[in-house]
């Protein structure tokens, strides 16, 4: 049972508070260059919290850069996309900090006074490990094929001169 206060909070604020957050993240990032223009992100979770709270907005941010984090139709299921360049985005390990209303407000705040914004505290945190994207062979294979057949031409003209001498 959510007592009466919690659902009037809810009613007021249209978001409920998570506390003692428990997660499960999953996340893709793209792999071939060849077939997209920009590298994606995505960061899918499972969220429950302790006080049973099931409508918590959440918002994220990744390297100073903040997203808005959609609720899936399945209750406690999050999720959170962005897109760089491929030239922007380095392998390595990113960190994604979700922060629920509150806390968001209080970063957006820090940000527009120019304050510190790592002494606020994110609700929690994801790792994403990104590979990065692959852009193909070293050589394409219309170059290998022409010299392939400049290399079966040289062969063969120089097979037919020797046996023709």
């Amino acid at each position: 049972k959510i007592p009466l206060t919690s659902w009037l909070k809810v009613l007021i604020m249209g978001s409920e508070t998570c506390t003692d957050p428990a997660i499960s993240p999953s996340s893709y990032t793209t792999t071939d260059a060849l077939i997209s223009s920009e590298t994606v992100f995505i960061v899918e979770l499972s969220l429950a919290c302790a006080n049973g709270a099931q409508s918590v907005a959440l918002y994220a941010d990744v390297n100073g850069k903040q997203f808005p984090v959609t609720r899936g139709q399945d209750v406690g299921k999050y999720q959170v996309s962005w897109s760089v360049p491929h030239k922007q985005a380095s392998s390595g390990t990113y960190q994604v900090k979700f922060f629920d209303e509150e806390s968001y407000s209080t970063l957006r705040k820090a940000q527009r006074n120019n304050e510190d914004v790592d002494a606020i505290k994110p609700l929690f945190s994801v790792n994403v490990d990104h590979r990065g994207a692959w852009n193909g062979p070293w050589v394409s294979t219309e170059i290998l094929a022409a010299l392939i057949g400049i290399m079966v031409y040289y062969l063969a003209y120089s097979t037919k001169s020797a046996i023709q001498a």
